[in-house]
């Protein structure tokens, strides 16, 4: 099973891939989607409409992990990410790929067990469970990969039916 996971963003989309085989989460990919100021805002909705199309043609991945938007302190950048989710979301619905939406205070303590962990916790947590030499570079690529980690975890667990 391929896991896509996303940090969404409008300036930079981050994006991990992790194949999980039986209890076996490996890591696959890591990068981002970036758009530039030099593009009108309508524009850089569809480079990341453009760029995910190619990323889930590329991977095909079977399910999704995604960063829930929580909490932004400017008030501008949060409409332009809300936008870019809506995208984002639009785009996995086109793909018909199921997914999984986690906060921050779930995915950092899911790989630290602390909700408040420090970026550099997280991506250290990251090297150690995946064994890598460094993180993903930028930080919105680490994010992505931490989504799809959890997202693979998720999907690990039994699935408990109400007995009513």
């Amino acid at each position: 099973m391929i896991i896509l996971g996303l940090d969404p963003g409008f300036a930079r989309l981050g994006y991990g891939v992790v194949k999980k085989t039986g209890n076996t989460i490996q890591f696959h990919a890591a990068g981002v989607i970036t758009t530039t100021t030099r593009e009108t805002f309508p524009q850089r909705l569809i480079t990341i409409r453009q760029e995910l199309r190619q990323l889930i043609k590329k991977f095909r991945p079977d399910q999704v992990g995604i960063e829930r938007l929580y909490f932004f302190k400017n008030v501008t950048t949060a409409f332009g990410v809300g936008q870019a989710i809506g995208v984002i979301t639009l785009t996995l619905a086109e793909a018909k790929l199921p997914t999984t939406e986690l906060t921050p205070l779930q995915i950092k303590s899911i790989l630290t067990g602390y909700g408040q962990a420090s970026k550099p916790q997280v991506q250290k947590a990251l090297r150690l469970i995946f064994r890598l030499n460094r993180a993903p570079k930028p930080d919105d690529a680490a994010d992505g990969l931490a989504c799809a980690y959890c997202a693979a975890l998720g999907s690990m667990r039994p699935q408990i039916k109400n007995s009513k």
